[in-house]
C-alpha cells in the first residue's frame, strides 16, 4: 500500500504522455490531476499512522548492486521526515496540476505537460523515499533532467 503513492503519478505521466492523444488534452489532465489527488489521499493516510502513531515502514524490492560486501539495495522508507516532507510535495503537486489544468487550457500541448509534471511529482517522491544515497542520486539526477527540459 505504501508504493502506491509512488504508482499514481507514475500511472497519470504513463497514460498522461503515452495515451494523451486518445483522451484528449482536458481527459488527460483531469485523468492526471486525479491520479495526484489519490496520492494526495494516500499521503494524508500516511500522515497520520506514520507520524502520530509512531511507525516506520522499510521497503526493500531488491538488491540492485552486489560486490563482495557492498551491497545497494532499492529500497523505500518511510519515516516522519519521509511521510512529512511526501505531504507537502504530494499537497502542493496536486495544486499544481489543479492550477496548471485551469491556466492551460488552451494549449494544445496540455496533455504533455501534464504528463512531465506527473513525472516530476514521482521522482521528487523517489527522492524523498530512497533509501540509500545511489536512489536518492538517481531521484535527483532525473529530476534535475526532467526540470531543464
Amino acid at each position: 500500500m505504501y508504493l502506491l503513492i509512488l504508482i499514481f503519478p507514475l500511472i497519470g505521466f504513463l497514460l498522461s504522455g503515452f495515451f494523451g492523444r486518445y483522451f484528449g488534452r482536458v481527459g488527460s489532465a483531469y485523468l492526471s490531476t486525479m491520479s495526484l489527488f489519490l496520492a494526495l489521499i494516500l499521503s494524508i493516510i500516511f500522515f497520520y499512522e506514520i507520524c502520530l502513531c509512531k511507525t516506520v515502514v522499510n521497503i526493500k524490492l531488491y538488491s540492485w548492486i552486489l560486490l563482495g560486501i557492498f551491497a545497494i539495495d532499492i529500497g523505500f522508507l518511510f519515516d516522519t521526515v519521509s511521510v512529512t516532507m511526501i505531504f507537502v510535495i504530494s499537497i502542493i503537486s496536486f495544486f499544481v496540476h489543479l492550477y496548471s489544468n485551469i491556466y492551460m487550457s488552451h494549449d494544445p500541448h496540455l496533455s504533455r505537460f501534464m504528463s512531465y509534471l506527473s513525472l516530476f511529482t514521482f521522482f521528487m517522491l523517489i527522492l524523498v523515499t530512497s533509501d540509500n544515497f545511489m536512489q536518492l542520486f538517481l531521484g535527483w539526477e532525473v529530476l534535475d533532467y526532467v526540470h531543464i527540459y
